[in-house]
């Protein structure tokens, strides 16, 4: 079965465009990028050590407990910061997706790999296919500032950091467009099912 990236802008609906894929071959095996994050910060002593040493011990509370929104903060309106983030966190997320994914190249069940900056970490030459999940501009800000409670100007800025939602479409295999309904979400993921098992 093929590796199939998934990947799209932040809050475009990559999460709710997984679930309906679980619920359509539910023995597809998933990988996801930012729960592999969140392990990595909480529970990789070398990765905190790393991330001390890059951004202060400020960054964590007194029970070493990861500040996460004082983390978010910095590194969307720092793109040093960011970097450097990405420098710690990614290449370990790299290994830790690839080397799932080659061992399920011979599986019979599908592998998505749910990875937002699939196009920026060069990932997607280790997918077969890759979907990106896109939704109006107007939209993904909405869904953003309602998922974050972020004001308009700190969402624009979160959006503006990434790589242009138009630049993802135009190099993806497959274009899921999610601007409403969950039912219209689900039938594009249907579609795409079949299509994949015919391939």
């Amino acid at each position: 079965m093929p590796v199939i990236g998934i990947t799209g802008g932040i809050s475009t609906g990559k999460t709710s465009f997984c679930e309906c894929l679980r619920e359509i071959v539910p023995a597809a095996k998933f990988f996801d990028a930012d729960q592999a994050a969140h392990q990595l910060v909480d529970l990789d002593l070398e990765v905190k050590r790393e991330i001390r040493r890059e951004f202060g011990s400020a960054i964590f509370s007194v029970d070493r407990e990861l500040n996460r929104e004082a983390l978010r903060h910095t590194v969307f309106t720092n793109a040093a910061k960011r970097r450097a983030l990405e420098q710690i966190l990614h290449p370990r997320i790299r290994r830790q997706w690839s080397t799932e994914a080659e061992t399920h190249r011979n599986s019979p069940d599908f592998f998505f790999a749910d990875i937002p900056l699939l196009y920026e970490t060069g990932g997607e030459k280790l997918c077969d296919r890759v979907v990106v999940v896109a939704c109006s501009y107007r939209t993904q800000l909405r869904w953003l500032m309602e998922r974050t409670s972020l004001e308009h100007s700190a969402a624009e800025q979160m959006i503006n950091s990434q790589m242009p939602l138009d630049e993802k479409i135009r190099r993806a295999d497959h274009v899921v467009w999610n601007n409403g309904a969950r039912a219209a979400l689900g039938e594009q993921a249907r579609r795409l099912v079949a299509l994949w098992l015919k391939q």
